[in-house]
């Protein structure tokens, strides 16, 4: 199944966004640790233009910690660009964001001149979980369903820092499938938009290759199958999502994994590797820039 999932306020959100950036000292993109290149919207770097952008790779405590290491290594090498594992829902994480912000625009952040911060990210990435922790307050809707966020605000949060919401917003052509995938594994597609058998076959074959190992703890198995057929077959058994006469539901085999993944039961996972995701998303940026 091909994925397309673009709700028709993104589009209107962008435009707005775009606008907005011109009056903005520091953009914070919150992206999902397990994906973070996929999680990353390409349009964002045009949009940015020079403005310093502090990379957030949100979840990081369900991320292959290795790899969000190489991550970090990775984005770092863009010009003005730091790249921070944290999890947005702790405080303490929050506040040395905020300090992060202040040292990068120093000059910003007194009386009459606040330092003014835009939250940029795709949908489910944890942006409104950010926003609120950086409040203190319950200020922007959180869900696990993605494209909570709708319009955007502003809140002042009384030190000197104005921070600009913004909705979640992926981008109109999802070319490259491979990207479009591991979105939906991730949680950030919107279910409508997807059919979670594929999904769960295509992350069930990812695991298999990359951690086979947690598999077999989680659903305490000596050997996997030999195909992601067959291990969601199995996942569906160990779950209990079974039909009248013993028969595995798939489809809500599929649901029950993604959801496992999502949640990090099988342990901690990236999606993909550096050396890995470039290339795709290299091609899903050709691709825009094709059709612009």
């Amino acid at each position: 199944m091909t994925i397309r999932w673009y709700p028709g306020h993104m589009g209107k959100a962008q435009e707005k966004m775009a606008e907005a950036i011109r009056k903005i000292d520091v953009i914070i993109e919150v992206v999902d640790a397990r994906l973070p290149l996929s999680s990353s919207n390409c349009q964002l770097e045009e949009m940015r233009r020079n403005k310093p952008c502090i990379k957030i790779l949100n979840k990081h405590d369900l991320a292959d910690p290795a790899i969000t290491k190489a991550w970090v290594r990775y984005f770092e090498q863009e010009s003005g660009v730091t790249a921070v594992p944290l999890s947005a829902r702790l405080h303490a994480d929050a506040k040395q964001l905020l300090k992060l912000c202040q040292k990068t625009v120093p000059h910003r952040g007194r009386p009459g001149w606040p330092l003014r911060v835009m939250i940029f990210g795709i949908p489910n990435t944890g942006k409104s979980t950010l926003i609120n922790t950086l409040a203190g307050k319950c200020i922007a809707k959180v869900g696990d369903k993605p494209a909570v966020t709708t319009c955007g605000q502003q809140i002042d949060l009384k030190n000197g820092i104005v921070l600009s919401d913004t909705p979640g917003i992926l981008w109109p052509n999802m070319d490259d499938q491979n990207v479009a995938y591991r979105l939906a594994t991730s949680g950030a597609i919107g279910a409508s938009a997807l059919d979670y058998t594929c999904v769960g076959l295509f992350a069930v074959e990812y695991m298999m290759g990359r951690y086979p190992v947690l598999l077999k703890i989680r659903y305490k198995l000596s050997e996997l199958p030999e195909t992601p057929t067959a291990m969601l077959e199995v996942i569906g058994k160990r779950l209990g999502c079974l039909m009248t006469g013993g028969e595995i539901d798939v489809h809500r085999a599929a649901e029950a994994f993604l959801r496992e993944l999502r949640a990090g039961k099988i342990g901690r996972i990236s999606l993909e590797e550096p050396l890995v995701a470039e290339d795709s998303v290299v091609a899903h940026n050709d691709s825009d820039v094709a059709t612009a």
